[in-house]
């Protein structure tokens, strides 16, 4: 095995991890950047506009980039020393600066440059990313939680006059938004809660509510850490939780386990789709639920389709059961519990058209030890704890 370490390749990748930074930290600034105070004829690049800047947002920002590539870091040199380990060829990160994102970045990935033979060199190279990157968001998160201040610290920011008048009055946050229309912001950007970490926040006081979590550089760092641990642990294809569960179960069982998780992928990217559809189609004449109903019967049989290889029983058998299934939570249940879910038509076209739902057969299976075995469970559970099914929306 060769490793390019020469000074072009790391001088690009640290390139790479400046620019990304630099994206993150302006971006995340309109998030966690103070904002309480600045003068209605504020101009950036005066000298009085720009160290108002720089004292109250920019280094909020940079503190919250830190933080979340941090988090990038630990998770993808996780991969990568365990590559080094097994002897197979992987770069070093790769970060992706993306300015209209945003938190500034698409994330981090390292790339591996031969095939990997060995079932438990796998696991070991998927794993060890997920399990050192929730370590370091747990870790973010639990300094976030220890450190909160008090309801006041929403004070900071502008266009928030009329939650911080409720907390002067209640001195706590309300238990739903309170929207100011005098912010001209009526939208009201919402994270969404995981299993694990409710079960965090149980323990402490002046926990904000997950409308306003965004507002706080280590938990929202926290949060997008569990987001992107949960996300490389989706049990398909060659993400990091495709390559555990491959080697816990075998090639067979996760083909079918897999196709069967990629079915409820289908049934939540439907259950966004169909009152997305029905708001786009608002200021037209056609029948709303009818229209919205056609577009994703059309739309979820392309997608099973493609992500089956066209077999007929897969294919029929699956979209038949996603269609039931919506049609069924949506008579049962309110449709605006479903806001958020939207993100999960993303996430099945990610399955299909780039990671695939099953993964290939590797040429030495071998059965894991008793400690891999107990690691690979774990992620599992923590795949559970981590995701959440409206993990980001609007209300």
């Amino acid at each position: 095995m060769t490793r390019d370490l020469s000074k072009r390749v790391v001088f690009k990748h640290t390139l790479l991890f400046v620019l990304t930074f630099i994206t993150s930290s302006m971006t995340g600034a309109l998030f966690v950047g103070h904002t309480a105070g600045i003068p209605d004829d504020f101009v950036l690049f005066s000298s009085d506009g720009f160290r108002f800047y720089m004292d109250m947002v920019l280094w909020e920002g940079v503190l919250f980039a830190a933080l979340l590539l941090g988090f990038l870091a630990v998770h993808e040199f996780g991969h990568y020393f365990a590559a080094v380990r097994h002897r197979i060829s992987a770069s070093l990160p790769y970060f992706i600066p993306f300015p209209i994102s945003p938190i500034g970045t698409l994330g981090a990935v390292i790339r591996i440059r031969s095939q990997i033979q060995h079932t438990r060199h796998m696991f070991d190279v998927g794993a060890a990313g997920p399990i050192a990157g929730f370590i370091a968001a747990l870790l973010i998160l639990l300094f976030g939680f220890a450190t909160l201040p008090g309801p006041e610290y929403m004070q900071n920011f502008a266009g928030h006059e009329l939650l911080n008048e409720y907390i002067e009055k209640h001195e706590a946050f309300p238990d739903e938004p309170i929207t100011d229309t005098r912010s001209h912001e009526p939208d009201v950007m919402v994270l969404g809660n995981t299993l694990l970490f409710s079960m965090i926040a149980s323990f402490f006081d002046d926990v904000p509510p997950m409308w306003e979590l965004y507002h706080y550089p280590f938990l929202f760092a926290g949060w997008l850490g569990l987001f992107f641990t949960a996300l490389n642990l989706l049990p398909v294809g060659q993400l990091d939780g495709g390559h555990i569960l491959y080697t816990l179960i075998g090639y067979r069982r996760h083909r079918i386990a897999a196709r069967g998780f990629f079915l409820v992928v289908m049934v939540l990217a439907g259950l966004g789709a169909i009152p997305l559809i029905q708001t786009l189609l608002m200021d037209t004449d056609v029948p709303l639920t009818l229209t919205s109903w056609l577009i994703w019967t059309l739309v979820s049989l392309i997608l099973i389709a493609r992500g089956f290889r066209m077999q007929a029983a897969w294919t029929f058998g699956g979209w038949a059961f996603v269609l039931a299934m919506d049609l069924l939570l949506l008579q049962v249940f309110d449709p605006s519990i479903f806001s958020g879910f939207t993100i999960w038509i993303f996430w099945a076209l990610f399955i299909v058209f780039l990671v695939k739902i099953e993964h290939p057969p590797v040429a030495i299976e071998e059965p894991l030890t008793p400690g891999r075995k107990v690691l690979g469970w774990i992620c599992m559970i923590l795949f559970l704890l981590c995701i959440s099914p409206n993990p980001i929306y609007f209300t």
